[in-house]
Order: structure tokens, then C-alpha cells, then sequence
């Protein structure tokens, strides 16, 4: 009877590290952009992906709260000084879209955008 529950404990213990490693593995393969925004602008301000491709854009507010918006991938975000986001996008269709800043961060505000570009 103790050598079944072994047995049962350390098969539970061999399926659980195989799925974590599993998650680690998938994770490891998805690119990351990183994104840094500071008045007025983001670097990078052109990004080129491919149509179904995953993403994760990580973004770094370098100096105060900026917004990150992208309303035709839907996406939109905070971005807090100190604290970095990480998004993760799978574009579905090929085009330009635009990312901006769309919460008030001063004068020069209006210019704080960039773009996607996605291709098939």
C-alpha cells in the first residue's frame, strides 16, 4: 500500500514539472518587444510583425503615467513609472496601425505615436 502512494506521489510530481516546463518552453518562444515611452515619444516608434504571429510588447514608462493604445488590435494600457506591462498580441490582419499615447502628458502630447506594421 506505501509503494503505490510512492509511486502515485511521484508520478503527480513527474506530470506537474513536465507541464510546467511545457508552459516555460511555449513562453521562451514568444518574441518580446520592448517598448519605452517618455515625453514625447516611444522608442521604438516602428514596429514590424508578421499577420499571426505572437508578440508580447513590454512597455516602460521612463518619466510619468502614458496611455498605450492601439484601437484597431484593441489593445490599451497604463503605463506607470518603474512598472513594466507586458501585452500579448497575435495580429490577424495585415496593415498599419497606429499606437499613441492617450492620456494628457504635457505639451508635445498630441505627437507621442508610432506604428505597427503587419505583414503577411
Amino acid at each position: 500500500m506505501k509503494g503505490r502512494l510512492l509511486i502515485a506521489s511521484l508520478l503527480a510530481l513527474l506530470l506537474e514539472t513536465n507541464a510546467s516546463y511545457a508552459e516555460t518552453a511555449s513562453a521562451a518562444d514568444v518574441p518580446v518587444i520592448s517598448i519605452k515611452a517618455s515625453r514625447f515619444l516611444y522608442q521604438p516608434n516602428k514596429i514590424v510583425l508578421k499577420k499571426g504571429q505572437t508578440v508580447v510588447l513590454e512597455i516602460e514608462s521612463l518619466d510619468r503615467l502614458h496611455g498605450f493604445a492601439i484601437p484597431e488590435l484593441g489593445v490599451r494600457a497604463e503605463a506607470t513609472p518603474g512598472q513594466k506591462i507586458r501585452l500579448s498580441i497575435t495580429p490577424t490582419k495585415t496593415g498599419s496601425f497606429m499606437f499613441y499615447c492617450d492620456i494628457f502628458c504635457g505639451s508635445g502630447h498630441e505627437e507621442m505615436a508610432g506604428a505597427i506594421i503587419v505583414e503577411s
